[in-house]
This record gives C-alpha cells, sequence and structure tokens, in this order.
C-alpha cells in the first residue's frame, strides 16, 4: 500500500518559510522541515530551496546547495537555472557552466533565464572562447533574438573586450531597447574606443541616467578627463535629465584628481550634498583621493575622519595613507597605518604597503621601511615587484645602494623596469658609476624605445664627468630616433585648468605668462 502523499498545506506552510527567511542558519532548518515532513526529492520545493539559498547563502554553502541539487531525481529547468545563477555570482562562475553542460545531457531544455545567467559567468571570466559557444548554443535554442537574452550577450562580449561580437548581436536586433543602447555603449567604452562610443551616444534615441554614466566613465578611463567634466556639465544643464548617481559621481571625481582641478572637485563635493547623495564607501574613497591629489590634505583627512561607518573598509584608509604618502608626509602615513589595525581592527593588504613604502621613501625612513617590508613578507603576502622597486628606491634615496642591489640580486622574479631605474637612479646620485652602468645598459635592452633610459645612463656618465660616454648615449638615442618626451604640467584657474608643453606658445595668454617668466629669471639673478 503506497503512503499518502504530503498534504499541500505543508508545502505551502514551508514555501512560506523560504519567503521570510533571512539567513543560511534559517535556511537549513526549512531544508530539515522538508526531509521531515516527506519532501525530500520534491522538484518544486528544492529548487525554491536552492533560488532563496542563491540569495540569502555566501559563496561557503554553495555545496550544500548543489548536493541538495543532486538528491532532485529529474531536476526540472526552474532548478537547473536557480543553481546557475548562484553559481554565476560565486567565486567559481565557471561552475554554472560545467552545470549547464550536464543540462543538456539530460534533455533539459535552457529557456530564456539560462543564458543571462551564463553570460554573466562568461562576462566575469572574460573567456571569450565560453562566450561563443554560450552564444552559439542561445541560436541553437531560437532564444538569440530574446531581448533579455540579447542583451546579456551584448555585454558579454563587451566584458571579453570583443566590441565587434557586441555590435554584431545590437545590430541583430530588430528593435534595441534602451537597456540594448547601454549595453553597446558601455561595451565600446570598456575596450577604450571612445569614437565609437560617442558616436552611439549621440545616436541614442532616449538616453537614462546610465548612458550618461557610462560615458563619462569611459572618458576617465580613457584619460580624457577634461571630455568627461565637459559632458558632465552637459548632463546637469539638462532639465529633464536625473540627477547624478553614485557611479556618475565616482567617475567625475576621479577626473578632478587626474587633472588637479581642486576647485571643481570642491563644486563636485558640494554638488554632492545638495542632491542628498549618501557618502558611500566608493563615494567616500574617491573624495578622499581627489582632495588629496589636488593639493589639499587637510580636506581629504576632514573626509576621512568624517565618515566613520565606511572606515571598517581597507580600500578607504589606503587612500588616505596614499594621500599623505604622495605628501611626503611619512611618519603621518605610518602612524595611520598603526591606527588602522590597532584602533579600527583593519588588516592590510598588499596595497596598504605598496602605500606605505612610497611614504616611506619620500620621508627618507629607511627603518619603519625594512619593518615595513618583513611585515609583508610575515602575514604571508608575497611582495610584488612594486613593492621591490618601492623599497629599492627607499634604500637608494637614503645612500644604501649596496644593500639595494644585494635585494636586487635576492628578488624571486625579474626585476623590472620599475626596480632598475630605482636603482640607476641612486647610482646617479651616489656615485656608483660602475654599477649604473650595468644596470643602464640593462634597461636599455629592456626597453630600448623609452627616452629616460638613455638620458639616465647619460646623467650617470655626466655625474662622473665622463662626458664623451655621455655624448655618445645621446647619439645613439638620434640614431634609433628615440625621441625626449616634451615635459608636461597643467594648473588649475579660476575653476579652469591650463595645460603647458615645453617651448609651447599656444596658450591664448603666452605674453604675459612669457613676461612674467623673464621678470621672475631677473629677479631670481638678483
Amino acid at each position: 500500500m503506497l503512503a499518502p502523499s504530503p498534504p499541500w498545506s505543508t508545502r505551502r506552510r514551508l514555501t512560506s518559510l523560504l519567503h521570510v527567511c533571512t539567513s543560511m542558519r534559517e535556511l537549513k532548518q526549512i531544508h530539515a522541515q522538508i526531509t521531515a515532513s516527506g519532501f525530500p526529492g520534491d522538484d518544486h520545493l528544492l529548487s525554491k530551496f536552492i533560488l532563496f539559498s542563491a540569495v540569502t547563502s555566501d559563496s561557503g554553502d554553495l555545496d550544500c546547495s548543489y548536493r541538495i541539487f543532486q538528491t532532485i531525481p529529474t531536476p526540472s529547468v526552474f532548478s537547473y537555472n536557480s543553481l546557475i545563477r548562484h553559481f554565476s555570482g560565486s567565486n567559481n562562475p565557471n561552475r554554472s557552466l560545467s552545470l549547464f553542460v550536464r543540462m543538456l545531457r539530460a534533455a533539459a531544455p535552457p529557456d530564456h533565464f539560462t543564458f543571462p545567467f551564463l553570460a554573466k559567468s562568461c562576462a566575469r571570466m572574460s573567456s571569450l572562447t565560453s562566450s561563443t559557444s554560450v552564444h552559439c548554443q542561445a541560436a541553437k535554442h531560437g532564444l538569440e533574438s530574446d531581448h533579455f537574452v540579447s542583451n546579456s550577450m551584448i555585454h558579454m562580449y563587451a566584458a571579453c573586450g570583443d566590441a565587434v561580437s557586441a555590435r554584431r548581436v545590437f545590430d541583430g536586433m530588430l528593435q534595441p531597447n534602451l537597456v540594448s543602447w547601454n549595453s553597446l555603449l558601455d561595451g565600446y567604452a570598456k575596450c577604450r574606443d571612445l569614437v565609437a562610443a560617442r558616436e552611439v551616444f549621440d545616436r541614442m534615441p532616449e538616453r537614462d541616467v546610465v548612458s550618461w554614466s557610462a560615458m563619462i566613465d569611459g572618458y576617465v578611463k580613457g584619460g580624457e578627463y577634461r571630455e568627461a567634466l565637459v559632458l558632465f556639465e552637459a548632463m546637469r544643464a539638462r532639465p529633464t535629465m536625473p540627477k547624478a548617481n553614485e557611479v556618475t559621481m565616482v567617475s567625475v571625481l576621479c577626473a578632478c584628481a587626474h587633472l588637479g582641478a581642486l576647485d571643481q572637485g570642491r563644486e563636485m563635493h558640494g554638488h554632492l550634498k545638495e542632491n542628498g547623495l549618501r557618502l558611500s564607501l566608493a563615494l567616500a574613497t574617491s573624495l578622499v583621493d581627489m582632495y588629496a591629489k589636488c593639493g589639499s590634505i587637510s580636506e581629504a583627512v576632514r573626509v576621512f575622519r568624517g565618515v566613520p561607518i565606511c572606515r571598517t573598509d581597507v580600500l578607504l584608509w589606503n587612500a588616505m595613507i596614499g594621500g599623505l604618502a604622495m605628501h611626503g608626509m611619512g611618519t603621518e602615513a605610518v602612524r595611520m597605518y598603526r591606527e588602522m589595525q590597532d584602533e579600527a581592527g583593519v588588516k592590510p593588504d598588499e596595497i596598504t604597503y605598496l602605500a606605505l613604502l612610497s611614504a616611506c621613501a619620500h620621508g627618507g625612513l629607511v627603518d619603519e621601511a625594512r619593518g615595513l617590508f618583513r611585515s609583508l613578507v610575515e602575514l604571508g603576502m608575497a611582495p610584488h615587484v612594486e613593492h621591490y622597486a618601492c623599497i629599492v628606491d627607499v634604500l637608494c634615496r637614503a645612500g644604501k645602494v649596496q644593500e639595494a642591489y644585494q635585494l636586487v640580486c635576492e628578488m624571486p622574479v625579474e626585476p623590472s623596469a620599475a626596480v632598475l631605474g630605482a636603482l640607476l637612479s641612486g647610482c646617479r646620485s651616489h656615485g656608483w658609476v660602475e654599477l649604473g652602468e650595468v644596470v643602464g645598459k640593462r634597461l636599455i635592452e629592456m626597453d630600448p624605445d623609452h627616452d629616460g633610459r638613455y638620458v639616465g645612463l647619460s646623467n650617470v656618465y655626466a655625474v662622473a664627468r665622463r662626458w664623451e660616454e655621455a655624448k655618445q648615449m645621446r647619439e645613439t638615442m638620434e640614431k634609433r630616433k628615440v625621441r625626449k618626451a616634451p615635459a608636461c604640467s597643467e594648473i588649475e584657474v579660476g575653476g579652469g585648468v591650463s595645460r603647458f608643453i615645453v617651448r609651447d606658445k599656444t596658450h591664448p595668454s603666452t605674453e604675459e605668462i612669457y613676461s612674467m617668466l623673464d621678470l621672475l629669471a631677473l629677479q631670481m639673478k638678483i
């Protein structure tokens, strides 16, 4: 005689419990009730359990969800999609593709929910091979024309750096919507094709804050900082335009930081307050970085001290320590590092130590730099080549060229141009001509088209009064057609940023500028 089926009221009660569940501990208790109530292999109920665990649990419970999935005799498409979604956001998105292969072998037909999750996995892995395979499967199952699927394919190809395929998907859509346009725009921006991105932006039948943010961020990532600020002002000028969001403002603050535009940065800070944008971790970090790079370390500290909620994250501490390092405040940076550990309980990472070693280099803190480098190793973090470049710089600035050279010889990896450049600088400053000659020639071999390599070795010879060899270096540059890049500087005056290049006379105030330079030169002679 067959056992009676569990009542539907029990299933409804268990489903309701899943809807109000807030932790993995509660989920496991509900799973125990599912098993005890006679639903151990119920596909519908267990699929809902997997779906809710994807939202509630952390990556450490993926195996638990997968074990529960395996108890379902014949998983439905919903079951597969729930777990594929789970894996697509995990630390190992490749598992969603493995599960998809199993799904195909089980003859469970994927639907328009399956492929966007798979596309997300491919995008996170930046795997063009997997992306192409997923796209082929979408076309094979007749889902390529679905808007939801197509938009995810555009984003997937863009994340893999294949703007051509992203455009091909877009052009194949009968009626691309705003999401489609935004995905294509973001794709070109991510691939650094700013001309194509702007063309798409200008052609868009409608734009939202995502469109403007993508184009502004594209300009920032492509180094077109002035264009980013100009576009942001155009966005602000539109009365029907929605307010800038956190993503927009992080990009704008980054542009101000790179331009050293302090007045504009302050204005953007005021814009945040006026529009009621909450000072999130990303915005607080961007503000600290902007003020530090624009020369106002006091305002950077004020922002940092004013956001205690965000000060549990290492990113904000790194921005503050990096800002102090930039201003040559090595002692303050080391003090901030101790506060970070002892008072805030935040663990430093590799970036923290990079900023600290840079601070020590600018402040001449040799003993502190040695101690920090040892701490980096003792904490189990393998020093990167950038860390070696910093510690070599610290030692060379202090005249300890022999110790720096010994460290370079003991490096577990091949020294980079930055490491050797720091060593060469130390050789030039402290008269280590023979070692400088060896290092300089090695740098030229590594980077024969870089003008600084020839100039560096020429300066080593010049310091030793070996004028003939110094002259030969300059002649070698000419023979190899290596040109010295002209020096450039930028300054903010009256809210605008002016750029100056050596011997450039295109600035509208050229006559006044050169007159002032002549006057200053005369006063210095006097």
